[in-house]
């Protein structure tokens, strides 16, 4: 990681942190297309954002110099920080009035670094990057096919995350333009959040996952090697697209944040009590890392069916509707949209979307339905004066209320075996942070992307 590039001093300030920031690697395709997508948002959204770019070399930026003419009509200003080439300042682009260059010095390490930071009113979003060096790729040496360039660094929808890196891109802007980076700081201070960013990050997330398929469909690469290596790259960031956004949505809903991992390690356990193979084993933890997706999409029946359970009523809407419709758009997901999309149907058949009942749900559903549950009633007690056994036993009776009319009666059981055993001592980590617990599933590091990108197939089994 180059000293003083923003991804070091981003790097530097959460080091010792309780969550210190995983990057990953990524392919240039992939970079491509997640930029592209970020900056088509912007064409088709009425936020008038801040944005703030890298682009390296100005021959990059001159390549997009258009795009950017239509970008900057819908935002209100735009930062392009790239190391100074003939015709960077002469573009008409660069003579638009809220359009301002950053000539960088070549030697300047974040002449070395990729950035797109947007910052709107209604969403926040950036990828920020750096090229490995020669001796990052090893023995393999440099790509010769410009698409398998790699980078090194992270993409993200998180407000916090998006706005500190917009303030230490800001501070490397004043060191060559004071008034610049003053005024930048102002458009900052002036962007307010939407009280509905949950439902405006469900349009952005739909345009990422779109255009990372297209860029699937789009590969011409010389070998079947190199196209299943760039194709897996695209695979697992359409997949962390969805897992960010769950993310988020827990991290709006300040009732109950962490509700994923804590499903998700429930859901683990009742897999292993249940003896269930590996393959399955991985798609219900995928599925529960997502279970909050689908139940939110329809807000007018989440508000007024009396079928949706209450854990669900006080919860963050978003507008990918309906029954996870984009998760379908992927093949690889379509098994987990499938699970997530019946886990409110009730085992008597009074449920919703297909009124299914008894063994015609799909048993990862009817976990995830009653782990969900089960989780939503220990939270709400979770500030009570009650014993850690007080309150296990109290939410096992009220599920135990609805066996064999929401929920499967063997599956209630089996969550009296699990509870038994937490009462009991038994450990499991309910408090686990989402990011360690789900991200990281498919997060790439360095050399070991090829493995994860592996593991990510074995889900889709």
């Amino acid at each position: 990681m180059l000293e003083g590039s923003i991804l070091q001093q981003l790097e530097t300030a959460h080091r010792h942190t309780t969550r210190p920031i995983r990057f990953g690697v990524y392919y240039k395709n992939t970079l491509v297309a997640l930029c592209h997508a970020l900056e088509d948002h912007i064409l088709t959204d009425d936020g008038t954002p801040l944005v703030i770019a890298a682009f390296q070399q100005g021959k990059w930026y001159l390549q997009e110099a258009e795009r950017y003419a239509d970008i900057a009509q819908r935002s209100c200003q735009i930062a392009i920080m790239a190391a100074a080439e003939s015709g960077f300042a002469e573009h008409p682009t660069s003579q638009l009035p809220n359009v301002h260059l950053v000539a960088l010095d070549p030697v300047d390490s974040v002449a070395q670094e990729w950035h797109l930071i947007i910052l709107s009113p209604k969403y926040t979003a950036m990828v920020i990057c750096q090229e490995l060096s020669d001796a990052d790729y090893g023995s393999a040496g440099i790509p010769t096919s410009d698409l398998e360039r790699k980078f090194y660094g992270l993409w993200t929808f998180e407000p916090e995350l998006v706005q500190e890196t917009a303030e230490i891109a800001i501070a490397h802007i004043q060191k060559y333009n004071p008034e610049l980076a003053q005024k930048l700081t102002g458009n900052k201070q002036q962007i307010v959040p939407s009280m509905d960013r949950s439902q405006n990050l469900g349009a952005v997330v739909s345009r990422v996952v779109d255009y990372l398929q297209t860029g699937q469909d789009n590969l011409s690469i010389p070998t079947v090697l190199q196209k299943q290596t760039l194709d897996r790259n695209l695979v697992s960031n359409e997949i962390q697209a969805f897992l960010r956004m769950a993310q988020l949505m827990d991290m709006a809903d300040v009732n109950n944040p962490m509700a994923a991992a804590e499903v998700v390690v429930l859901a683990e356990a009742i897999a292993q009590l249940l003896d269930l193979p590996a393959w399955q084993i991985k798609r219900l933890r995928l599925a529960a890392l997502l279970h909050r997706i689908d139940p939110l999409q329809n807000a007018e029946s989440v508000l007024t069916s009396d079928t949706i359970p209450t854990r669900y009523l006080n919860t963050p809407s978003c507008p990918l509707i309906p029954g996870a419709q984009v998760l379908r758009t992927m093949p690889r997901l379509r098994a987990v949209a499938q699970i997530i999309t019946h886990q409110t149907e009730w085992w008597n058949g009074a449920g919703e979307p297909a009124g299914l009942a008894g063994d015609e749900i799909p048993l990862e559903s009817r976990i995830l339905a009653l782990l969900a549950d089960f989780q939503w009633r220990v939270n709400q007690r979770k500030f009570s004066n009650q014993s850690r056994e007080q309150i296990f036993t109290q939410a096992l009776d009220e599920c135990k209320q609805q066996e064999s009319s929401h929920f499967d009666p063997k599956l209630v059981d089996t969550l009296a075996l699990l509870v038994m055993g937490l009462q009991q001592g038994l450990d499991l980590p309910l408090m686990t942070p989402k990011f360690s617990a789900g991200i990281w599933i498919l997060d790439s590091q360095w050399d070991s992307h090829s493995k994860i990108s592996e593991e990510i197939g074995s889900y889709f089994t």
